[in-house]
């Protein structure tokens, strides 16, 4: 007899994410809502944090399987929300709406090209809409994917801070014409101000070539051979005003040992932050992270 067909996964879904102080009944709430109206929940985690004592959760809801569309829903769930908690934290998004990258770069082109391969393949739940640098040495890269490079040049170290600044407030312009859904730095190789690190605030993600917090700032590696670690890594976090020092997303390590050279290290190393960094990435266009100050819960 032959086996039955599994149905297949819905093209178009919507995805609810919440926090708020716990408490008994929320998940009933929730779930009792999405219930009455019909909705088909295909992914639901939980978490509630004991030292903090906050709840989280991210549900998954096909969409043909309400009879409204995501802004009623919204309309809706906001009502939901504010009977659970006057603190509560939450979003609905839809799958069906395509995201929006913008990647800013230098010189390094193996996280850049990483992104653009899946993009190109269809692995980032999202579109990469703009590539930006403060160095044209990756233009041809980006234009042979059929992508937009543009050049922002930034004064050399030294110069004073009305230039830097103006540089800033180009680089800013057009990274929010695009309105992207993640600001993506891949090795891009310059401190980002206060004011755009609040203005990109939970959308600018960074990779850092060190298994954070130990070895912050430049040259890494450099500090990690001189150190002896037997394992290097990388970490994908959020763009705050602390330099190195947001929220974590995701990392990973890689094991060596002494006789591995400075050189032997960073080879490895790129191999772990563009693993790190894509993986970071489509889970935060997935919404599958949420923020609680300086900790993220992560629903993989």
């Amino acid at each position: 007899m032959a086996e039955p067909l599994m149905p297949e996964a819905p093209d178009r879904q919507y995805v609810i994410t919440f926090s708020c102080p716990d408490r008994t009944g929320i998940v009933a709430r929730i779930s009792g809502f999405l219930s009455d109206a019909g909705g088909w929940i295909t992914e639901a985690a939980y978490h509630t944090d004991s030292y903090t004592g906050w709840f989280f959760t991210r549900q998954v809801v096909r969409a043909d399987s309400l009879p409204f569309e995501v802004d009623e829903l919204r309309d809706r769930f906001a009502s939901v929300a504010s009977s659970l908690s006057d603190q509560a934290q939450w979003q609905v998004t839809d799958t069906g709406e395509t995201k929006r990258i913008v990647v800013l770069v230098t010189k390094e082109g193996h996280c850049l090209h990483e992104l653009l391969g899946r993009a190109a393949s269809g692995e980032l739940p999202a579109r990469i809409s703009a590539v930006i640098g403060n160095n044209d040495a990756l233009r041809g890269m980006v234009e042979a994917h059929g992508l937009p490079f543009s050049y922002v040049p930034f004064p050399s170290a030294g110069a004073d801070q009305a230039a830097r600044d103006a540089a800033f407030d180009e680089l800013a312009k057009q990274v929010d014409a695009h309105d992207p859904h993640a600001v993506v730095l891949a090795r891009f190789m310059q401190i980002v101000p206060a004011r755009l690190c609040e203005a990109w605030a939970g959308r600018a993600i960074n990779i850092h070539h060190s298994f954070l917090p130990s070895f912050v700032g430049a040259r890494p590696y450099h500090q990690a051979h001189a150190r002896g670690v037997k394992l290097i890594g990388a970490t994908c976090h959020y763009v705050t005003a602390d330099l190195d020092a947001g929220p974590i997303i995701e990392q990973d390590v890689i094991r060596i040992d002494h006789g591995d050279l400075i050189t032997d290290m960073v080879r490895l190393g790129r191999d772990a932050e563009k693993l790190v960094l894509a993986r970071g990435l489509r889970w935060h266009l997935e919404d599958r992270v949420l923020v609680q100050g300086n900790k993220t819960m992560v629903f993989t």
